[in-house]
C-alpha cells in the first residue's frame, strides 16, 4: 500500500510517500480501508519533534510509528477475531495508528459508525480537534445554558468545533476571528463576531463566564480582563511546540494562585466522548468545517498549511 513514512524528526522534507507493508492487525483491532484523514498540530508537533520532552513518549531518536496520522474515516476491510462492533463494508471514523495511509488499524473502540450526514471527509475532521473543544468545553470550563462564551480564533480547527459545540449546551457564544472569517464564524452559529483587526474584546464593555482563548496573543492577566468576577479563562493557544509548551506551564502555575484561570489538562480521544459527538452531528447540532483538501502525496505540504495557522476549520487528505 502507498503511505506517508517519516524516519526521522523536521520539516516537511522528512515526510515521504512509499510502499510499505499493509498493517496487520490484532484480535481485538480493525482494519480501516482510509477514505480520509485529518491535520491537525498536534501532527506537525509530532513531525517536528519538538519540545524535545516529548520524545519520550513519541520516540527519542526517530517516531515510534513510522506511518504519521492518527484522524481517520473509511471502510472496514478486515476485523480481528475478538471484534464484535464492526464487520467488513461498514462506514466508520475515529482515530487510529498511521492515518496518513491507504490503510490503517486500531482497536475496536476507536471507531463508531460514520453518520449518514456526514462525507468522510467531513468524518475525518471529527477527531483530534473535535474532542479538544468537546472536553475544553464540558469538562474544563463546564459550560451551562444563558452563559456568555467567548471563543479567541473561532475560525480554526478547535475553534470552529468549539462555536457549535457551546451553542449546543445553551451558551450564547461571540466568536472572535480575523475580518475575512466573520462569516464563517456566523454560519456556524456565533451570536456575536468580533473582528480582532477592528476591536480588542478585553477593552469592551461585556464581559463573559467563560473565555476558550485558542490564540494566546494576549497575556492571559490581559485576557482574565474581560470576564465577569466568577468567570474562567482556559487557555489553549500559545503558538506550537516550545512557544506552547511554555504558556502551558504559565497557566499551570497561575491557576494555583488565580481563580479564573483553570489548569491544563490532559486531553486525550475516547470511545465515550466519540459517541457524544455522533450524537451532536446526527442531531445537526455540529457539522465540521472542511478548510481544503490535499491528495495523499500533498500531505507535507497540508501539514506545512496548517503549521502556519493559516488554516479556516480542518484540513483533510482524502486517499
Amino acid at each position: 500500500m502507498q503511505a506517508i513514512t517519516q524516519d526521522n524528526y523536521g520539516s516537511h522534507e522528512v515526510l515521504k510517500l512509499e510502499d510499505v507493508d499493509k498493517p496487520e492487525i490484532g484480535d481485538n483491532e480493525v482494519l480501516v480501508r482510509v477514505h480520509a484523514a485529518s491535520i491537525h498540530v498536534g501532527d506537525w508537533i509530532l513531525m517536528t519533534g519538538s519540545p524535545f520532552v516529548m520524545r519520550f513518549a513519541t520516540g527519542l531518536r526517530k517516531p515510534k510509528n513510522r506511518v504519521p496520522g492518527t484522524d481517520v474515516a473509511g471502510t472496514v476491510e478486515a476485523v480481528g477475531s475478538g471484534v464484535s462492533r464492526f464487520r467488513p463494508g461498514d462506514a466508520v471514523f475515529g482515530w487510529g495508528v498511521g492515518a496518513f495511509a491507504e490503510f490503517a488499524r486500531a482497536g475496536e473502540d476507536h471507531f463508531v459508525t460514520k453518520p449518514a450526514n456526514l462525507t468522510f471527509e467531513q468524518a475525518a475532521a471529527v477527531g483530534v480537534s473535535a474532542s479538544t473543544a468537546l472536553q475544553l468545553l464540558r469538562d474544563d470550563g463546564k459550560v451551562r445554558p444563558g452563559q456568555k462564551v467567548l471563543v479567541n480564533g473561532a475560525s480554526g480547527g478547535v475553534g470552529t468545533f468549539a462555536v457549535q459545540i457551546a451553542k449546543a449546551f445553551g451558551a450564547e457564544v461571540t466568536g472572535v476571528s480575523s475580518t475575512k472569517n466573520l462569516d464563517l464564524v456566523r454560519s456556524i452559529g456565533a451570536d456575536h463576531v468580533i473582528d480582532y483587526t477592528r476591536e480588542d474584546f478585553r477593552s469592551g464593555t461585556e464581559r463573559y463566564d467563560l473565555i476558550l482563548d485558542n490564540v494566546g496573543n494576549h497575556s492571559m492577566a490581559d485576557t482574565r480582563r474581560a470576564l465577569t468576577p466568577a468567570g474562567t479563562l482556559i487557555s489553549n493557544g500559545g503558538g506550537h511546540a516550545d512557544g506552547k509548551l511554555g504558556r502551558t506551564v504559565r497557566a499551570m502555575l497561575v491557576s494555583m494562585f488565580v481563580r479564573q484561570q483553570t489548569a491544563p489538562t490532559v486531553k486525550t480521544q475516547n470511545h465515550d466522548d466519540l459517541v457524544a459527538l455522533k450524537e451532536l452531528i446526527e442531531a445537526g447540532k455540529v457539522t465540521p468545517v472542511i478548510d481544503r483538501t490535499y491528495s495523499l502525496p500533498e500531505t507535507p505540504a497540508a501539514i506545512g498549511h496548517v503549521a502556519a495557522g493559516h488554516a479556516r476549520g480542518t484540513v483533510v487528505i482524502t486517499v
